[in-house]
């Protein structure tokens, strides 16, 4: 019997054992607030600054570059805001129409406030175009804002090339890579600002932390007690900044899990008038994004559901607020497709569990479209829908 399979680890991952172990013990052992001045505090702000030197080395960075926040929309707020708070001679912003609510929504506000944002389109693959960014910039601009990687499609951004561009123009760079930490090295030489989550990468909900390089005029969102050198005050989540640490150590076999996201991409292409949405060359390698065209994809998740298996139709943070797909949208995906989408988001799958998915999304798409109002041509050729 196929126990329950869950494919939704974009939204967020369960947290690993080891993790979980560690977390419990600064909740009911090591509990003291890490701002309090006797043995029990200094024994959490111990711990809590020896989590940050790990997290810092590991992204290349000095420990007074790393600001703990509640996760990854708080950084980017922090990230879009506190710049426009600290340069207020600077007034535009450059950033892409697939980012993440939480910056689209903050350059929506600042545009409010008397910013100019230019949101930069994508190629049918979900990838920006570095020289329109680079034509963009002008005396004026503040920030570059381009995530990592994208939270729907899985397309992976030339980063570093976009950072390039910024440095020499001498503008901030800040990148939302909540979908790309752990997953793909990134080199953060020419970046300003990071943005990232910790439920993730199998650490808990309610934290994540803000890179910001040294030299970087910001100012905090949060004000209060002045924790995190000024950026971020409110009482330290201890738990979850010793989760982060830990979870850096979780052992992934990418490798494997690549190989198993490729041959069930391989076995959903047969299915008639099937699409896989962006790039796959440069894709997250535990991303799956697919559309079949004619059906509803919520029809289709509820009925996975029924069998055990949980997929989502987009960004779990988009799903309760916005009813278009913009990302599928500007990636020039035809509408009866767009309806028709699922995300796949894999961990450790074993092949049998795989073959079940594929097997059960084949039979629920047939019967799906055997009740579809529209008249579907299941002749045509797939390699012309990709």
């Amino acid at each position: 019997m196929i126990n329950k399979i869950y494919l939704d680890n974009a939204a967020t991952t369960k947290v690993d054992e080891t993790v979980a172990e560690k977390v419990k013990e600064f909740f009911v052992k090591n509990y003291g607030n890490a701002s309090s001045q006797h043995s029990i505090g200094l024994k959490a702000r111990e711990e809590l600054e020896r989590a940050r030197e790990e997290i810092a080395k590991f992204i290349g960075a000095n420990t007074s570059e790393i600001v703990f926040t509640s996760g990854g929309t708080e950084s980017n707020n922090l990230a879009l805001r506190g710049l426009a708070s600290s340069n207020p001679n600077k007034k535009h912003i450059i950033t892409s129409v697939i980012e993440h609510p939480s910056v689209l929504e903050t350059c929506k506000t600042l545009e409010k406030q008397g910013y100019d944002v230019d949101y930069i389109g994508v190629d049918s693959e979900g990838i920006v175009d570095v020289e329109e960014i680079k034509k963009k910039i002008c005396n004026n601009t503040l920030v570059v804002s381009i995530m990592h990687v994208n939270n729907e499609v899985g397309t992976i951004q030339p980063i570093e090339e976009i950072g390039q561009v910024c440095k020499k123009a001498g503008v901030y760079f800040h990148s939302d890579a909540v979908q790309g930490f752990t997953k793909i090295v990134l080199d953060l030489k020419n970046v300003d600002l990071l943005s990232v989550s910790g439920h993730k990468i199998h650490a808990p909900k309610g934290i994540g932390f803000l890179y910001v390089k040294k030299g970087t005029k910001i100012e905090p969102i949060l004000t209060g007690g002045g924790q995190e050198g000024g950026l971020r005050s409110g009482t330290e989540n201890v738990p979850g900044i010793i989760g982060v640490a830990v979870a850096l150590k979780v052992k992934i076999d990418k490798k494997k899990i690549k190989r198993r996201r490729d041959k069930m991409i391989r076995d959903l292409l047969k299915i008639p008038r099937t699409k896989i949405n962006g790039s796959m060359k440069n894709r997250v390698y535990n991303n799956i994004s697919v559309s079949f065209y004619g059906i509803e994809g919520e029809s289709l998740m509820m009925m996975l559901d029924e069998e055990n298996i949980y997929v989502s139709t987009g960004s779990a943070c988009a799903s309760t607020k916005l009813k278009e797909n913009y990302v599928l949208k500007a990636l020039g995906i035809e509408e009866l497709y767009i309806h028709g989408s699922l995300r796949l988001t894999l961990d450790d799958i074993s092949e049998k569990e795989a073959d079940f998915v594929i097997k059960k999304i084949g039979e629920k798409v047939k019967k799906l479209r055997e009740i579809s109002p529209f008249k579907i041509n299941l002749e045509e050729e797939n390699g012309k829908d990709n």
